[in-house]
C-alpha cells in the first residue's frame, strides 16, 4: 500500500514556500496530493480550476506529486484518497496554535488520520499568499517568491481593466 499524504490549502496562489513543503513531503511519502480547497469564503483571486492548474504546472518534476481539488471535510477527502496523513506547513509560532487546533479536530473526526507539521526553509518563513498578492497588487516584483508561471498569472489577473 502506498504511503499517501494530503497537503491541503487554498494556494491562492502557490508560493515557493508551499513548493518547498511539497518537495520535502515528496521525499517522505510515496504519493503526495496537493489538495486545493474550494473555500469560496476566502474570496480567492484565482478560481479553483486556475489554482489547481498553477499547482500542476509547478510539480511536473515531482513524479509522486499530483494536484487535485476538494470541497467539504478534509478528513473525508483524506479517507477517499486512501491517505494516512495530512501535511501542514508551519512558518512561525503564530501558525502553530491554529494548526494545532485543526489537527486535534481532524483527529477527533477520524483518529486514523495523522497530521505532520513541516517547516519550510528559513528563507520562506515570512512568505504567504496574501503578502505575495499584496506586493503584486502594488506593482512589486514577486519573482523570488513564486514560480515564474505563477508570477505571470498574477500579473495578468491584477492587470487594470480598460
Amino acid at each position: 500500500m502506498l504511503r499517501t499524504a494530503i497537503y491541503p490549502g487554498s494556494f491562492d496562489p502557490l508560493t515557493n514556500g508551499h513548493l518547498d513543503v511539497v518537495q520535502r513531503a515528496a521525499k517522505l511519502f510515496d504519493r503526495v496530493v496537493v489538495a486545493v480547497a474550494k473555500n469560496e469564503g476566502k474570496n480567492p483571486l484565482f478560481t479553483l480550476k486556475e489554482r489547481v492548474a498553477l499547482v500542476k504546472q509547478s510539480v511536473p518534476h515531482l513524479p509522486n506529486v499530483e494536484a487535485d481539488a476538494f470541497d467539504g471535510l478534509l478528513v473525508d477527502y483524506v479517507v477517499a484518497k486512501e491517505a494516512r496523513a495530512i501535511v501542514r506547513g508551519l512558518r512561525a509560532i503564530s501558525d502553530f496554535e491554529f494548526e494545532f487546533q485543526l489537527a486535534l479536530m481532524n483527529r477527533k473526526l477520524n483518529e486514523n488520520v495523522e497530521t505532520i507539521f513541516m517547516m519550510p526553509k528559513d528563507t520562506y518563513t515570512f512568505l504567504s499568499s496574501r503578502i505575495v498578492k499584496e506586493i503584486a497588487r502594488l506593482g512589486g516584483d514577486v519573482s523570488q517568491f513564486v514560480p515564474s508561471h505563477v508570477q505571470t498569472a498574477l500579473l495578468k489577473k491584477l492587470k487594470p481593466k480598460k
